[in-house]
């Protein structure tokens, strides 16, 4: 019998994917300034591993060559590869392994419910692969609509997610708790799917994704955003989300080790004002490792002392995430790892 497994975000890494921000998406005037967030986020993610940049068209190439921050990193690849935006975690690959061997799952992108135009970001996978650039895998298409910033592995048979995202939203119509979890446990060998109701971030257009709320950081373990202040507009919300994640046990019926984040205080976006997704669940994993967003806040360095206790073996490394989340996303909505091939 063939056992498949999803691997935590914290085990070994071949590369990790990132996209460069089109001239002609949606960034506007923000365009210079999420274009410099990625750069360093490649730039200190290759410190540790390598990264796959992919380039939507020729004047995107060439802002990654003219970029400071890029400059000489030699574990740096550009790749033409089309998209429609840059957000990797939820157009990129899922990769499982099937006894040991790699498998890059490619589901289907329909822009979070037919808010956006996906196509390109649909085939994006696909495209991706086609380069050659992922290595040994076969490629793996399942035609339900599913996003990787929607599901946390803790690699030992346990999924998070929200019902919010996976069966109240506008993607899989047909899908209920039962369908939806046979669907899962099909595509990733999950064992158990956890179920959140509760919990948002005030200006998440993904209809709830478990990676701004709550993150396995370890197989028995889950960080996830706190909010002490009891007048912020997200204090009931996550409050009720951290009971829930209290309730939850694991494969072997015991309960999670549960670390609370802080939250930011709000950011706002300087054009109309509207409330921001700030947080800080939405840190990415990498080979030694861990990059965590920052908001020019004083909770920042609460933030970075609770995620360096979580991983003591990683260096925890800050980069402004203030231009991302104008389009509501963060460091981990836009970057997908590859997990390195297993020893056989």
């Amino acid at each position: 019998m063939v056992e498949r497994i999803l691997p935590p975000e914290w085990a070994a890494q071949q590369a990790t994917v990132l996209v460069w921000p089109r001239r002609d998406g949606d960034w506007g005037s923000g365009l210079a300034a999420a274009r410099d967030a990625i750069a360093e986020l490649a730039a200190t993610l290759c410190c540790y591993q390598s990264v796959i940049l992919a380039a939507a068209d020729a004047e995107c190439a060439q802002a990654i060559a003219a970029h400071d921050r890029l400059a000489g990193l030699t574990r740096l690849t550009v790749l033409d590869v089309p998209n429609d935006d840059i957000w990797a975690r939820d157009t990129g690959p899922i990769t499982v392994f099937d006894d040991g061997r790699r498998h890059f799952l490619d589901f289907r992108f329909d822009g979070w419910g037919g808010q956006f135009e996906a196509s390109r970001d649909d085939a994006f996978t696909a495209a991706l692969h086609a380069t050659g650039a992922l290595g040994a895998g076969l490629i793996e298409r399942h035609e339900i609509t599913l996003e990787g910033g929607s599901i946390e592995s803790n690699g030992a048979g346990a999924l998070l997610t929200t019902e919010r995202c996976l069966l109240q939203g506008r993607r899989n119509a047909d899908f209920d708790r039962v369908r939806a979890a046979a669907a899962l446990a099909s595509a990733l060998g999950v064992q158990t799917v956890h179920w959140l109701t509760e919990g948002d971030l005030i200006g998440d257009d993904t209809d709830g994704h478990i990676d701004t709320l709550a993150r396995f950081v370890a197989a028995d373990t889950i960080a996830y955003q706190g909010c002490r202040d009891e007048t912020d507009a997200h204090h009931a919300a996550l409050a009720a989300m951290a009971q829930e994640l209290a309730a939850l046990r694991d494969t072997s019926g015991q309960r999670y080790r549960l670390v609370e984040l802080p939250l930011p205080a709000p950011v706002y976006d300087p054009d109309d004002g509207h409330r921001l997704p700030a947080g800080y669940a939405n840190f990415l994993i990498a080979n030694g490792c861990v990059v965590m967003p920052a908001f020019d806040d004083p909770a920042d360095d609460t933030a970075r002392d609770i995620i360096a206790e979580l991983f003591p073996d990683r260096e925890i490394r800050a980069v402004d995430s203030r231009a991302l989340i104008r389009q509501h996303g963060g460091l981990h909505c836009a970057a997908m790892q590859i997990p390195a091939e297993l020893s056989r």
